[in-house]
């Protein structure tokens, strides 16, 4: 019985606690999906070097076979293979770009939350900095 009274008596803790939990499973919700974001980035990131490392080896081979003399569809095949993996970096740039603008959106919504620190947050902040600083250079 004194549980029952308890439990009128203290609507108004129970909706505050169910207010509380309800914001700390969108917070939860919200980390979550700023972790996967950020993995999405930093993988999009990885592959855009590999695509630029790919040009620059793709690039010394085809000067080389160029100042080697060979064969004219050898050489037209490497210049295909060449073009092929200069075409895959704008469209590895966009995708940054993408990801880039989806983390900065997660995380203005838990800044929003006053959900200022922890690793996820601190990660995603490196990794955004790290892509704003290559597009800077890149630009320039």
């Amino acid at each position: 019985m004194s549980s029952h009274f308890v439990l009128e008596g203290d609507s108004d803790v129970l909706q505050v606690v169910d207010e509380i939990l309800e914001n700390f499973s969108v917070i939860m919700a919200t980390l979550r999906n700023l972790k996967i974001k950020t993995g999405t980035c930093k993988r999009v990131l990885k592959e855009l070097h590999s695509y630029e490392k790919e040009v620059e080896r793709e690039a010394s081979k085809t000067a080389d076979m160029k100042e080697k003399g060979a064969d004219p569809y050898d050489l037209k095949q490497q210049e295909n293979v060449l073009a092929e993996s200069r075409m895959m970096i704008p469209d590895c740039r966009k995708r940054l770009e993408t990801s880039l603008a989806d983390i900065k959106e997660t995380l203005a919504q838990l800044e929003e939350s006053n959900q200022q620190d922890g690793p996820e947050l601190d990660e995603a902040r490196k990794i955004i900095d790290e892509v704003e600083t290559l597009f800077k250079t890149s630009e320039a």
